[in-house]
């Protein structure tokens, strides 16, 4: 029987105390095996005292487009920063990068600062980092980025590239666009982390899986989808060997207690995102029962990135 790992990481752990409170409770209920942290997060040393005490693996949510840098320098005078002195913005990043106007040096300085600030909170290195609104795999971020993991000796990240997101008809088409950009990106930066030695699980989920789209029957589909796709392309052999039957999967999820203004945010307050009542959504959907359930009779056994 073909043996599955299964990483199921809350994103943007340190948002704000109510964020932290429902990942910590996705965590103890066992639907949450893994966290990313927000070092910017205005509830960040908190998460991190959360996470030791009920031993959370943990990793870095490195953030350059929401609220303000960690790095003292460049909370001045950035190319990174706005008008208003905050980060760019999810789309505003990926404009004025498009544009030229993004110092790759400073992107490189407030990724170390985000690393080293991570090392502080927590006592250790983060085992895996990822980029909070899939930054990371952008053009010339995605080297910088790849620099610092391999300067850091961090093992993992994650590439967004979803099995099966192209048949996924509920998506509306503005948000469908989006995807389709953030897996370009991700193809493109394959190369790139792999020549640094950079690896990421085998199978990415979670953007299908997202807010109002997540039901216990979208993750199992979108998790049987995705394993279908990829033994097909690996063509495993009929009788492998115990190590090529098993097969990792990150599931990207983002439950919590939605923020409530003015409380929560990176430096500029809680965006939308975090105040919808579709984080609510996802804490109640990951800890039902038979999600569990299913995990256990498919052999899919929960666990972190340094588990792998």
């Amino acid at each position: 029987m073909l043996q599955v790992k299964l990483i199921v990481t809350g994103d943007d752990f340190g948002y704000c105390p109510r964020r932290n409170q429902g990942i910590v409770d996705c965590f103890l209920a066992g639907a949450v095996s893994n966290v990313s942290l927000l070092v910017n997060g205005s509830a960040a040393a908190d998460a991190a005292k959360l996470a030791r005490r009920y031993n959370i693996p943990i990793g870095l949510h490195a953030n350059l487009s929401e609220g303000s840098p960690v790095c003292e320098v460049l909370k001045t005078n950035s190319s990174l920063l706005n008008q208003d002195g905050f980060f760019h913005g999810k789309m505003g990043f990926r404009t004025a990068l498009s544009k030229g106007l993004l110092n790759m040096s400073e992107v490189k300085q407030e990724l170390k600062a985000q690393v080293e600030l991570f090392h502080e909170l927590t006592g250790h290195l983060p085992p895996h980092m990822d980029g909070h609104q899939h930054i990371h795999v952008l053009p010339e971020v995605r080297h910088v980025f790849a620099e610092v993991l391999e300067e850091y000796g961090i093992k993992y990240t994650r590439v967004p590239i979803e099995p099966g997101l192209h048949n996924c008809d509920w998506i509306p088409p503005s948000l469908m666009d989006f995807y389709l950009g953030v897996e370009e990106d991700s193809f493109n930066t394959v190369d790139v982390f792999t020549r640094h030695g950079i690896r990421w699980p085998d199978i990415y989920i979670g953007l299908s899986t997202m807010g109002k789209n997540m039901s216990i029957s979208n993750i199992w589909s979108a998790i049987d989808t995705a394993i279908v796709e990829f033994t097909s392309k690996a063509s495993l052999p009929a009788h492998p060997t115990p190590q090529s039957r098993t097969i990792t999967i990150e599931l990207m999820v983002h439950p919590g207690y939605p923020s409530v203004p003015p409380v929560g945010g990176c430096g500029d307050g809680p965006d939308d995102f975090s105040q919808s009542w579709e984080r609510l959504h996802e804490l109640q959907t990951l800890i039902k029962p038979e999600l569990q359930s299913h995990y256990k009779t498919r052999n899919i056994q929960l666990c972190s990135f340094k588990d792998l």
